[in-house]
């Protein structure tokens, strides 16, 4: 039984002491602040419930699997868990409406040709196909096995080059490209494209186009819902830690990583030194390295809203920017808030998030500068414009409005499968050190930092 200290009560860590404790480890979870979860957060304010970090889960057989490897317990018995259809409703700049599906690669080339018109949904899914191969070649060794060695190439397929093109030098293929070449420049089609790559982080314009595997990943897996807000999973987690005997110390912010003899021995917090075996780290500064270029934010408007949710209410409704080159300038270059945004609306059908039936909690999203700072009156006139954009578009909830909060929060780095940067070994190359969490391998949200955790788990072993 090894003694193992790990620093920081994100879902990275929940999911690591969980693991480790079940091999027969003794853990103990080492927190700054007052709760788990990090980014996996919630406010509640008269009855209303919000996610104040992700609302929606990708990829749920991470956590299907660690609820089984922990406890032998289907993850449904542990959350509510339930499919988001229709998976989104899309609002494009020339009044165009677009409803898709979720899991369902035929039902999405039905509902692009029916809005775009004929041909629109098999050039979608040609392209689809392509990210499935991205898939294929990067799920073990991005997401299941350690670091590879070396950053991989991209191994998006680029197809066939017609006329012209032909002649033109070959080069990196961005996701710009795809949506040039591959959806034929169509306005509508490649602001879909771009606003998976603004969701995740990724430049529209620079991203590779690899990142044609996000899509891919959404359509064929899925859309999930966890009743009581995503912030029902951290408890989860957090409750079969307990029962696991991981013991937490919230509070407790740890200053340095201890060293002796050529190893990682221990940490020192602020009542003192704690010895151990080894030590994981989610948190940059304590073995982890800042990252170079930071992800961008997210500018969030939280909605108390009067009257129930209509009937037949999209969960996930998409308001898509007036210019996707002009916002990813804003963003990415010129670090300013972008004008008439992409602007993503989360209305989830959940009882446990509202005071009553006659009440609704609605969550609205904007990508925005890494570091962006607002005072309160322009976060304040940034959302009374967000809102105004919604309801030129046929969602006006302002009558509706009982209150409002705004906020300003970091992202996490995009998935290193779509192109985002490779992250550090789980084995940091030290020994006594782990590194677990969104800044480690395999990167950033909800699955991989579940991944980090399984990873790590396999490399430490039983006790």
């Amino acid at each position: 039984m090894a003694r193992i200290l790990v620093v920081g009560a994100g879902m990275g860590g929940l999911a690591a002491a969980s693991r480790l404790a079940t091999l027969g480890h003794r853990v103990t979870v080492l927190e700054a602040a007052g709760t788990y979860g990090g980014q996996v957060g919630a406010y509640r304010r008269e009855g209303f419930g919000f996610d104040t970090g992700p609302g929606l889960l990708a990829l749920p057989a991470v956590y299907r699997d660690l609820a089984l490897k922990t406890g032998r317990e289907p993850l449904e018995q542990l959350v509510g868990l339930r499919p988001v259809d229709p998976e989104s409703r899309h609002l494009f700049a020339d009044g165009t409406e677009l409803v898709l599906p979720n899991a369902s690669r035929g039902g999405v080339g039905e509902a692009l040709d029916g809005a775009f018109g004929a041909g629109a949904g098999a050039r979608w899914n040609d392209m689809v196909n392509r990210g499935r191969t991205v898939w294929e070649a990067t799920r073990r060794p991005l997401l299941e096995e350690p670091r590879p060695a070396v950053d991989p190439a991209d191994p998006y397929p680029v197809p066939p080059r017609r006329g012209l093109s032909r002649l033109l030098p070959r080069g990196r293929h961005t996701l710009a490209d795809v949506a040039a070449q591959e959806l034929a420049g169509a306005p509508g089609p490649s602001a879909l494209l771009a606003e998976y790559a603004l969701r995740y982080g990724l430049n529209p314009l620079s991203a590779p186009a690899s990142a044609t595997v996000l899509p891919y990943m959404e359509q064929s897996f899925g859309v999930w819902y966890v009743d009581g807000g995503l912030r029902a999973l951290a408890d989860a987690v957090f409750e079969r830690c307990e029962k696991r005997g991981v013991e937490f110390r919230f509070g407790t912010p740890v200053r340095e990583l201890e060293r002796s003899g050529g190893r990682v021995t221990g940490v020192r917090t602020d009542d003192g030194t704690l010895a151990a075996d080894l030590v994981l780290s989610a948190v940059p500064g304590l073995g982890v390295a800042a990252p170079a270029e930071p992800a961008p934010g997210r500018f969030t408007v939280l909605l108390a809203l009067n009257g129930a949710r209509p009937a037949g209410t999209a969960h996930r409704t998409v308001l898509h920017g007036a210019d996707v080159a002009a916002e990813a300038r804003a963003v990415f270059a010129d670090r300013t808030l972008p004008e008439r945004p992409t602007v993503q609306l989360l209305r989830p059908d959940d009882p446990l998030l509202v005071p009553g039936p006659d009440s609704e909690a609605a969550v609205l999203t904007v990508t925005v500068p890494a570091g962006l700072e607002l005072t309160d009156a322009q976060q304040d006139a940034y959302a009374d414009e967000l809102l105004a954009r919604l309801a030129a578009a046929g969602v006006d909830l302002r009558a509706r409005l009982r209150w409002r909060e705004t906020r300003l929060t970091a992202s996490v780095p995009a998935p290193a499968l779509a192109g985002g940067r490779l992250g550090q070994a789980n084995e940091a190359g030290e020994p006594g050190l782990y590194l677990i969490g969104a800044y480690a391998h395999p990167g950033g949200g909800l699955a991989r930092v579940g991944m980090s955790a399984s990873i790590t788990a396999g490399l430490i072993g039983p006790a």
